[in-house]
């Protein structure tokens, strides 16, 4: 009997009434590879998932085909996502192996897909990231692999075909159904790698350039998006006699790097959900010669992290669940700042001015002053308070 996928929920995800844990899109990829997977079946070690959020793939290959089922690999970016299908695993009775999930795309690509005859991707709007999952399937998986890439109409455009075409010598769209797509691409055309990305960005504060490291499916790419430099030009004046800090959510490290070459005697930890924003933040750290200083964890904001801990918290927080803007996805990573921070400690964040972030922070976190606002991006500091 197929997976019923409305059994399945997002958390520990973002809670939204409009956000499900599947979609259309799921449906059709699923029905376009059955025949690619009916045929793989008995060897279930040549089929890979990538991107699948929160289980609807994985989980649906788990409970409808026989075989050796422990062999299956899946990747998906974030550890929420991640999280939610283990979760999903117990809810609807599957047996999730160990084995199925755990695999590094970028520190090791090969235990990921490596004999992938099937490949089965969640699209995003990234262009950059679908560019970079295309290059590794097509160096690194058998040669005959017939990936099977699907999203919404709506994150879709020629573009991904024409990304797809540099990579596999056949590209052709599925026909549309309910605003989905799916497209197939096979010939694997192995060629140079040319993620991640590099770019020196000036000195915003002090006297050293950064250099930035980006894979494809890391926020902002290799470039220095407007709410971190707004925060960085704070840098000297947090927290100044810290001797640690958390750059939570932390993208490409672009802070994390920054605050560990300015004031050498900070001890850093960025923490980021994202597989390929923790990849490029230690990538990061190394360019600009401060991986001494600089620690870099995949997590769910700051759970796990011992109580009164840090100095210093500094954040350019998401307002998006994939796709889908979420203003509570912001304020959720938030989440534990008072646990973690010790007593005379700080929180540094960055919003869009239009989102008025002042008031959440005062009632979550306490006394919050709005140091600048330039009609676009408010850097505001928050302390514990008494």
């Amino acid at each position: 009997m197929p997976l019923d996928l409305a059994r399945l929920r997002r958390r520990p995800d973002v809670e939204h009434a409009t956000l499900q844990a599947h979609d259309a899109a799921d449906r059709l990829l699923l029905d376009e590879a059955a025949p690619l997977l009916s045929a793989a079946a008995s060897d279930l070690s040549g089929v890979v998932v990538i991107g699948d959020t929160h289980g609807a793939l994985t989980l649906s290959l788990l409970v409808d085909l026989a075989g050796p089922l422990a062999r299956l690999r899946a990747h998906t970016d974030s550890v929420l996502g991640e999280q939610a299908l283990v979760a999903n695993a117990a809810e609807v009775g599957v047996d999730l192996p160990a084995s199925v999930l755990g695999h590094d795309p970028y520190a090791d690509p090969a235990a990921l897909l490596a004999g992938a005859q099937v490949v089965l991707l969640r699209l995003t709007r990234s262009l950059a990231a679908l560019e970079e999952v295309a290059q590794l399937v097509a160096a690194h998986a058998d040669p005959a692999v017939h990936v099977v890439a699907g999203g919404r109409d709506k994150h879709m455009t020629p573009a991904m075909n024409a990304i797809l075409a540099r990579s596999f010598e056949d590209v052709h769209a599925s026909r549309g159904r309910q605003k989905s797509r799916v497209l197939h691409a096979r010939g694997a055309r192995p060629g140079p790698l040319t993620y991640p990305h590099r770019a020196t960005v000036p000195a915003v504060v002090g006297e050293r350039d950064v250099v930035v490291v980006s894979h494809g499916a890391a926020f902002a790419g290799a470039s220095l998006d407007l709410g971190t430099r707004a925060l960085l030009t704070h840098l000297p004046r947090m927290a100044p006699g810290a001797q640690d800090a958390i750059n939570l959510g932390c993208g490409t490290g672009v802070l994390a790097a920054a605050l560990a070459m300015t004031r050498p005697e900070l001890e850093v930890l960025a923490t980021d959900a994202s597989a390929a924003a923790v990849a490029s933040a230690r990538a990061t750290a190394v360019a600009n010669d401060v991986e001494s200083r600089v620690r870099v964890r995949r997590a769910d904001g700051l759970a796990g992290l011992p109580e009164r801990s840090t100095d210093l918290i500094v954040c350019n927080p998401p307002f998006h669940s994939g796709a889908a803007v979420v203003p509570d996805a912001g304020v959720r990573l938030l989440r534990g700042t008072r646990r973690v921070l010790r007593p005379d400690g700080e929180l540094w964040t960055v919003y869009n001015s239009r989102l008025s972030r002042a008031r959440e922070l005062r009632r979550t976190v306490g006394p919050t002053e709005v140091i600048a606002d330039d009609g676009r991006f408010t850097v505001a500091r928050t302390t514990l308070g008494s």
